[in-house]
């Protein structure tokens, strides 16, 4: 009899401590979320960032805070990013340039493999854009001018890789002009010195060029897509002008450190869905000249690696090594 009471109660208490460890459990997100961005602050890379990290802060009851690291076409922070805990607590915003990087850089880690893809946010064109007290109005009078100055002018990029750095690279190999790239940290101090003219052009992302392009201080010469944007109609795409098959994206996802938990990543994939199909972000994205992504895990990681693909062979085509 006593055994049998014996045997009940470690029962009872087992069933207990089990109710209590579920109870106690930690249900994500029981703490603040980091999201590393891979460039300084006020680029386009940026300005999405603080957009989504505020909305996932709204939905997910928790603060999601925007941290730059920027460096080395993104490579500082995508360490950083990759080598935190797989526990859902720091994500990291990615762009086009991370799968530009394998054909430049000797990387430390495998850029397919060694991550876990989320979801791929947004995509959109490049905007072309100059000083607007340099006169030149259209992207022929930009391509005259180089070629009268061969070797002489300047490109700016948000750093070696990046989509902007190929964007202007290809199309000054389509144009048959030199013009010099001077890679920035990000779209913000590229912006800056563009601004100061200590630079002649920049492929832009468009939702830090475009306000800029509104308030009369950059002139718009081109857009890097197949399609004109709604926000600048008159403003013609690089294939349009008479370059065939041109066509560049800027695109942005975000990742997680290799051996994310599938519920964690199936959390933080459905929330970012359930925003980029609101209006309100449709329309924020179109005035940016840009638009919403969204998908599976497993459709970003498709991505990924045919991009990977291609860009090792346009690095290739057109010579860019490290600097």
């Amino acid at each position: 009899m006593v055994q049998k009471i014996s045997c009940k109660l470690s029962l009872f208490i087992f069933c207990a401590m089990a109710c209590f460890s579920v109870l106690g459990a930690d249900v994500y997100p029981s703490k603040p979320i980091k999201l590393i961005v891979t460039f300084v602050p006020g680029g386009g890379a940026d300005i999405l960032a603080r957009y989504l990290a505020q909305a996932l802060t709204n939905s997910l009851g928790k603060p999601v805070l925007v941290d730059n690291k920027p460096g080395a076409g993104g490579l500082i922070g995508i360490q950083a990013g990759l080598s935190a805990p797989a526990d859902g607590y720091t994500l990291t915003l990615i762009s086009s340039s991370y799968t530009v990087n394998p054909s430049l850089y000797k990387l430390k880690f495998d850029p397919v493999n060694d991550m876990t893809p989320i979801v791929q946010a947004s995509k959109g064109p490049l905007l072309v854009v100059v000083n607007s007290s340099q006169h030149i109005k259209t992207l022929a009078d930009f391509v005259l001018k180089a070629k009268s100055k061969p070797a002489q002018l300047t490109y700016a990029s948000s750093g070696l890789g990046s989509a902007l750095h190929l964007g202007a690279a290809l199309f000054a190999d389509q144009a048959g002009i030199s013009i010099n790239h001077v890679p920035y940290k990000g779209g913000g101090a590229a912006l800056n010195d563009l601004l100061a003219n200590q630079i002649d052009i920049y492929f832009a992302a468009t939702a830090s060029a475009l306000p800029l392009v509104q308030s009369g201080k950059l002139q718009a010469l081109a857009v890097t897509g197949t399609k004109r944007i709604p926000a600048l109609p008159d403003t013609p795409t690089i294939e349009e002008l008479g370059f065939k098959g041109y066509d560049v994206t800027l695109w942005y996802g975000l990742i997680g450190p290799k051996g994310m938990p599938q519920d964690l990543v199936d959390k933080i994939n459905s929330e970012v869905n359930a925003i980029l199909i609101k209006k309100d972000t449709a329309t924020r994205f179109e005035a940016d000249g840009a638009i919403p992504s969204g998908g599976t895990p497993a459709e970003f990681k498709t991505i990924i690696r045919k991009e990977i693909e291609l860009w090792n062979k346009v690095v290739t085509k057109i010579g860019i090594v490290p600097e």
